[in-house]
């Protein structure tokens, strides 16, 4: 059996000692950092050069330390959509979020620099849109959901607010029953498990964009 292929990844940052913190990071979960940059447009660049699998990019970067590298991020996917993306950011802010899973939420990820410290929880991230997958920081979902009042398709889903196992619990039934009716609720909103994309994360997006 051939070994497994590194993930090849670029990382952007503007901050030396955080970015060479991230390089450190991928380096020891087994990923091949082949470029860092501090600027967002040698970020495009240089994806555009190498090639990568993940582009890793902090939101507010040079030259206009405003939301460039989110743009260099976005201009990255729409010339090479193969390449996935995690964005980093220090705040929560919805538009970011918005903008970013705009045409899609297949290869991306955004996640609080502040996680970056949880390793598991930050090299998953990078695997899971390099992927194809979705990565969207708990956090922040949370926060998104948490401000979502309008009316929706949702509305006519019975409010549980447990786990599974909880809401086995509280109906006296088994957890495999739950299950069954979990996923007769996905398939409902067309919500349907693939090896590139998570129901749940697809379930909070449709909420978000009811």
């Amino acid at each position: 059996m051939s070994p497994a292929r590194q993930i090849r990844v670029i990382v952007g940052e503007d901050q030396a000692f955080v970015r060479e913190g991230i390089v450190h990071v991928l380096a020891d979960g087994g990923f091949d950092v082949v470029g860092t940059t501090a600027d967002a447009r040698d970020l495009v660049r240089m994806a555009s050069a190498y090639g990568p699998d993940v582009v890793v990019a902090d939101i507010q970067m040079p030259p206009g330390h405003a939301d460039d590298g989110l743009q260099a991020a976005l201009a990255i996917r729409a010339a090479q959509p193969g390449v996935g993306v995690l964005v980093l950011s220090q705040f929560l802010e919805d538009s970011y979020v918005f903008d970013l899973v705009a045409d899609g939420a297949q290869g991306v990820g955004y996640m609080l620099k502040e996680k970056v410290g949880n390793l598991d929880m930050f090299t998953d991230a990078v695997r899971r849109v390099a992927d194809g997958g979705s990565a969207l920081d708990p956090d922040v979902v949370a926060r998104l959901v948490g401000r979502k009042q309008k009316a929706s398709l949702i509305d006519s889903l019975t409010p549980r607010g447990r786990s599974n196992a909880g809401i086995a619990h509280e109906l006296v039934v088994s957890v495999a029953a739950v299950e069954r009716h979990v996923t007769s609720i996905f398939d409902k909103f067309g919500l349907h498990q693939s090896a590139d994309q998570h129901r749940r994360v697809l379930a909070v997006l449709k909420y978000l964009k009811a």
